[in-house]
């Protein structure tokens, strides 16, 4: 079970992938939002049971009826990759029945350790997967993730194939937006990214978001330009994945377009703020030297949040510490 954020169940799948490739007799019901239903495609011996917020498991006596119907599938052992009220509240249930449970441990303490502004242990924790794989362990499952495995790029349709017009070009993804303003890269430094990119003939660049504002601006970071083309609002969510799965390499900020395109395979080059990697959210399979961190010598007090939701007042301008330039030859060693 893991509800919601969208990087947060993004996370779950190379875990899972995993497992089912190691444990082919296992099967796997995974419990999340609807919308995140396209994440699992592809995944053999695994169900998506869709909770429904708004009405059938809405308030405590949904979650009664939650687990009401997951009893009807026989299930022996309940994951909790999610551990807050909710899935606490239905693995208790399942521990009353006799089942077998197993939650994640999210590090609470380590990671209050590492942001907290005095007696700051910088320091690299566990990532999510591994605390993933931890939670199956106590179920009496092993996981290996080095034997990493990805689904082959998903064959673009017409509608997207027309959007793009791409030829031999290398696909650059770049999402410039997230959750909290304090990961958000500064968005007159992105310009300058995307510009210096747009000069190479043989690159495309793709914009992504969503939301009305965001839209608005990709628009404008994309106009008069004829190799920038803003994706936002063009196409559905399982459309976006499949030209995600396509891309060389997306630029993100710590956020959930990032651990989208690692769980499809794709290189990331990831721009952190007031978060660090070292909380364990590095996109899985990527390499720590694409995550560009801001200056903590000018801030040494970063990271100061493990999600970003926090302000800290000096700190806004943190990710200016990051060049454009830095950016963009990245990216570039990145396609090579």
């Amino acid at each position: 079970m893991r509800l919601s954020a969208m990087g947060d169940v993004a996370m779950t799948v190379p875990v899972l992938r995993a497992f089912v490739s190691q444990h082919p007799d296992v099967k796997i019901t995974l419990i999340s939002r609807p919308f995140f239903k396209p994440f699992f495609y592809g995944i053999p011996n695994l169900i998506f049971f869709a909770f429904d917020e708004n009405k059938r498991h809405k308030g405590f006596f949904g979650l009664l009826r939650l687990f009401q119907d997951l009893q009807q599938l026989n299930i022996d052992a309940f994951a909790d990759l999610h551990n807050v009220l909710r899935s606490k509240i239905i693995r208790t249930l399942f521990v009353l029945s006799g089942k077998i449970v197993a939650s994640v441990d999210k590090g609470r303490a380590e990671k209050e350790a590492l942001t907290r502004p005095e007696n700051k242990i910088f320091k690299p924790l566990p990532s999510m997967f591994e605390r993933h794989v931890k939670v199956f362990e106590q179920l009496g499952f092993t996981i290996d993730l080095s034997q990493s495995i990805f689904l082959p790029k998903h064959k673009l349709d017409t509608e997207i194939s027309n959007l793009i017009e791409n030829g031999n070009h290398k696909l650059i993804g770049i999402a410039p937006f997230a959750q909290y303003d304090s990961k958000v890269y500064p968005l007159d430094l992105m310009r300058k990214v995307i510009d210096e990119l747009a000069l190479n003939e043989n690159y495309k660049i793709l914009l992504f978001g969503g939301g009305k504002k965001e839209i608005e601006i990709l628009n404008t970071l994309s106009e008069a330009k004829s190799n920038v083309i803003s994706i936002a609002g063009k196409i559905k969510f399982q459309q976006e994945l499949q030209l995600i799965s396509n891309l060389d390499v997306m630029l993100s900020m710590d956020s959930g377009n990032a651990h989208i395109a690692a769980m499809l395979g794709v290189k990331v080059v990831s721009l952190w703020g007031a978060t660090h990697p070292f909380a364990g959210f590095l996109p899985f399979h990527q390499s720590l030297e694409n995550a560009l961190v801001s200056d903590r010598e000018k801030y040494p007090l970063l990271p100061t949040s493990v999600y970003g939701n926090k302000k800290v007042e000096g700190y806004e301008e943190a990710m200016r510490t990051i060049l454009p330039e830095t950016i963009v030859q990245k990216i570039k060693s990145s396609l090579k």
